[in-house]
């Protein structure tokens, strides 16, 4: 009940990435404005405005927060407000959330009372893990640039007169 022995090595033993996920949060307060992109490994709790994407592991979105961009991470609860596309293992939307975007998601919780303007849609794990393990990410795709196919030739338009022009006449049967 009372011995001496220190069990020491059950409380020191873990990876640099659990200490990094159980330290305290990064926090931005009220009066903070952000224009640019967060990437963390950690927790973010937000309760100014961002404009730009949120990578992280776990995000609150506080009461008076303003979120526009993307968001993609393990766990988020939202309890302000957010116009961008949510991705993440779970998401809770508390009942004074305002999303207007869409939510892809492992598990979803809407409180009575939470805005949700957009759709909802289930994914597998495999989709959410292949984000969140890029959470710092390829700087091309963050960017939003996509490799491009040079092969492809563009589409060109024409009017229904145009085309209607250049068809071969009808053959009549009989004539």
């Amino acid at each position: 009940m009372f011995s001496k022995t220190n069990n020491k090595s059950n409380s020191s033993s873990g990876t640099a990435a659990e200490a990094a996920v159980r330290s305290a949060p990064s926090i931005l307060s009220s009066d903070m404005r952000i224009t640019g992109n967060l990437n963390s490994d950690g927790e973010i709790q937000v309760d100014g405005t961002i404009e730009g994407d949120i990578r992280t592991k776990i995000l609150l979105i506080g009461q008076g927060a303003e979120v526009k961009g993307e968001i993609v991470a393990d766990s988020i609860h939202v309890h302000g407000t957010i116009h961008g596309q949510i991705k993440a293992r779970s998401v809770v939307l508390a009942k004074t959330a305002h999303v207007v975007g869409d939510i892809l998601h492992e598990d979803l919780s809407i409180e009575k009372g939470a805005f949700l303007e957009g759709h909802c849609k289930s994914i597998s794990k495999s989709t959410i893990q292949k984000d969140s393990l890029n959470l710092v990410g390829n700087k091309a795709t963050d960017a939003g640039v996509v490799p491009v196919n040079k092969d492809v030739k563009p589409a060109v338009a024409v009017s229904p007169t145009a085309q209607s022009a250049h068809q071969p006449p009808k053959k009549t049967i009989g004539a």
